[in-house]
């Protein structure tokens, strides 16, 4: 395509947006509203998916040790179980350790735990990170079974729940996702067939005097291209704000619950909108367009 044709085509195309000027608003709109509707879906399975990750790397199992061990009986302990399959990371933690860490938790009933001091009920452990919740019953079972544990402590229910809570997130955002892209594009491509059954004649009358296919087709899908760029720069910032505000709030009200901060996640998505609008709109303006072209 030489530099005159492209300037032609996209002449025709400006002039075809400003000519239906009302569908064209229309049209922008409505992409505007399917990738925020998108938007939305992408940024609350991220969110989750963020949530179950952080919630996976606090789970752990503990090994409570016997009290007759000794500082080299505990460090050859740590050595075994940092070998064993999937596990990440091993930490001793003594029993004054875990009482202070206690205290810590209960803040103002910290009183509760006058008199224990002398008599410290807790035990020394080993703390023992896992890659994941899919590990921590293999974990658990081999680590119990070593010499100087005595007990194992780990919520076994918490870890299967977990599981098929993040498995579940996952494959279930992706098919929403799927399915939201799938109705953004027969939205996009019914709003652009308005735009040129609204425009047919002329489609008509061009491909009578022989226009080719293509010089058909350029201007349409440059007005797709248009329309789906345009919508996906109000869904961004639509998105964006809404997002800001949703975060602010949760930061100000709930903020222990761990949310994806705003950047970079606002200008990455923003330009998976634009790359998704951009796409889908010239996509749709094709799939419309090749009814007309059969004369």
């Amino acid at each position: 395509m030489g530099a005159g044709s492209f300037r032609v085509i996209v002449g025709e195309a400006l002039t075809g947006i400003r000519r239906n000027g009302l569908m064209s608003v229309v049209s922008s709109t409505t992409v505007a509203v399917s990738l925020f509707v998108l938007a939305v879906f992408l940024l609350v399975g991220l969110n989750v998916d963020h949530m179950a990750r952080v919630i996976e790397s606090g789970l752990e199992v503990r090994l409570y040790l016997a009290e007759d061990l000794e500082p080299v009986d505990v460090e050859v302990l740590k050595i075994q179980v940092a070998a064993l399959d999937g596990v990440t990371d091993v930490t001793y933690v003594s029993a004054e350790e875990a009482l202070e860490t206690l205290r810590q938790q209960l803040g103002e009933d910290a009183e509760l735990l006058e008199g224990v001091e002398e008599m410290n009920p807790l035990s020394d452990s080993l703390r023992v990170s896992t890659k994941g919740p899919a590990w921590v019953d293999a974990v658990a079972a081999s680590a119990g079974r070593l010499p100087g544990v005595a007990d194992v402590g780990y919520t076994h229910d918490l870890a299967q729940r977990l599981l098929k809570l993040t498995t579940s997130v996952r494959v279930g955002g992706l098919v929403l996702v799927g399915l939201m892209v799938l109705a953004t594009i027969l939205v996009i491509s019914n709003t652009v067939r308005l735009t040129i059954l609204a425009r047919g004649e002329e489609v008509y009358i061009m491909k009578l005097v022989g226009a080719t296919n293509w010089l058909i087709r350029w201007p349409f899908l440059f007005e797709g291209l248009f329309f789906g760029l345009a919508g996906a720069l109000l869904a961004s910032l639509a998105a964006w704000q809404a997002y800001y505000w949703a975060v602010n709030g949760i930061y100000t009200t709930i903020s222990f619950i761990p949310v994806l901060p705003v950047y970079p996640l606002a200008w990455r998505l923003g330009l998976v909108l634009l790359a998704l609008g951009a796409t889908i709109g010239a996509l749709g303006s094709s799939i419309s367009l090749r009814r007309f072209l059969r004369v």
